[in-house]
């Protein structure tokens, strides 16, 4: 049983020890390799994750077969193609471990017989799901709205977690620059 999700829950909610356990048994506890693919795309999207340890990345395949980045999580995030999960369709994003990671997942079945038997679940997952809304909202305007060296930035100050663990050629990719410009903004921020 998972002590790291159970204090995530507390964060949002009231759980007891006896009524987390019941909880819990709604979830699957996966280890995945570095690179594994935990979704693909054209799989029916089924699984809802949530990291305990290590960091999982979503992404899709461009026409020209390049691979685009768009979400990260690390411990105590989630993550799911939650436009096929919801509507219980194929994914057109891979979910893949970026490291050696432990992650719970929920069947899309589960999280509706888990929220049938204890409402206040409901609270939980409408916090999570508005804090993720929200932190698309916010990267899409800073798209929009800084420069390439600006958005580095940013994100390197107030994810630097991120910084010290996601592969360069993958954070270039989430940041939508090539590896080289990547490597260019950093340089001169050094010098």
């Amino acid at each position: 049983m998972s002590v790291i999700f159970k204090k995530h829950l507390e964060k949002f909610v009231s759980i007891d020890g006896v009524t987390y356990q019941e909880v819990f048994a709604f979830f699957e506890i996966i280890l995945v390799k570095k690179k594994e693919n935990l979704m693909e795309e054209g799989e029916f999207c089924n699984f809802h994750f949530f990291v305990e340890q290590g960091c999982i990345r979503k992404f899709f395949l461009k026409d020209t077969g390049v691979e685009q980045t768009t979400e990260f999580a690390l411990e105590h995030w989630w993550m799911t193609d939650t436009f096929a999960f919801e509507r219980q369709e194929q994914s057109t994003f891979y979910i893949q471990a970026v490291e050696r990671s432990v992650v719970l997942r929920i069947s899309h079945d589960n999280r509706e017989a888990l929220l049938k038997k204890f409402p206040f679940m409901e609270h939980y997952f409408r916090m999570v799901y508005q804090r993720a809304y929200a932190a698309a909202e916010r990267r899409i305007r800073f798209l929009y709205e800084f420069s390439r060296e600006e958005l580095y930035l940013h994100f390197a100050n107030n994810y630097p977690q991120f910084i010290q663990r996601i592969p360069q050629y993958l954070l270039a990719s989430f940041l939508g620059f090539t590896p080289e410009y990547l490597s260019e903004i950093r340089n001169k921020l050094r010098s």
